[in-house]
């Protein structure tokens, strides 16, 4: 099974993924705002926060830049240009594979709560989410997931999982045990959408950080309501202006 990044995917006015339409020449391929304005989709939570700048994320990118640089040092008479074309690529391979691994942690995470299968060289991983989740959750009817559309304001996405009470994100990142995990705007914006995109908004909203350097590491941070609050007051305004820079409100 193939499972793909949330980001820049559309849905439908029922709530179903939209990700890819067919092509002049028959091929799948990725859905565009082009195809969105003939068929009436609605953008995802992740497209509209990327309208906002996001410090956390770029210092990462220039990170890992930085130490491709290290890495790979310039080479005897090597152009300068064709070294730097190196260590973007290098750079670039090694985000890669860092969202790879994420989105396979994640999947093996959502088939466990579903009742299926998956790769148990991620049991360690999925183990530790679960048993996050049920030291700070308790009991919950889970539903893994969930996607959505909210019609009146324009906008979609989907959810890793909910419940009457909770909405929860997944993420994962190199981290220890004894790490403090922090949250982000980013996350605040995130979480509040998918919660009044689920019409529930008094929920109480969570991130559950899975380690991905240490298997069976893992802790649930529950936002408070004033993260909350300020979220959903920036995704709006963010929603707002994606709107009015494309000319485009479903």
């Amino acid at each position: 099974m193939t499972y793909a990044a949330e980001s820049g995917h559309w849905y439908a006015k029922d709530g179903s993924p939209a990700y890819e339409v067919q092509g002049k020449n028959g091929q799948m391929r990725a859905t565009t705002l082009r195809d969105a304005r003939k068929l009436t989709l609605y953008p995802s939570v992740t497209t509209i926060i990327r309208c906002a700048a996001a410090p956390g994320l770029e210092r990462w990118k220039a990170e890992q830049v930085l130490l491709a640089a290290l890495t790979l040092p310039r080479r005897e008479d090597e152009a300068e240009k064709e070294w730097l074309d190196r260590v973007w690529r290098d750079a670039g391979e090694q985000g890669k594979k860092a969202a790879e691994r994420g989105t396979e942690i994640h999947a093996a995470i959502e088939q466990r709560l579903l009742g299926r299968e998956f790769d148990k060289s991620y049991q360690p991983h999925v183990s530790g989410a679960l048993f996050a989740l049920d030291q700070v959750c308790g009991s919950q009817q889970w539903k893994p997931e969930k996607s959505f559309t909210d019609a009146f304001l324009g906008y979609g996405g989907k959810v890793d999982l909910h419940s009457d009470e909770w909405v929860i994100d997944f993420k994962s990142k190199e981290f220890s045990a004894e790490d403090e995990m922090d949250t982000y705007d980013t996350h605040w914006m995130q979480l509040a959408a998918y919660a009044n995109g689920l019409q529930r908004p008094e929920a109480r909203c969570g991130i559950v950080y899975v380690s991905a350097s240490v298997p069976g590491v893992a802790k649930l941070v529950e936002l408070t309501e004033e993260q909350i609050e300020k979220g959903w007051g920036m995704f709006h305004s963010l929603l707002q202006y994606w709107q009015a820079k494309t000319g485009y409100k479903p």
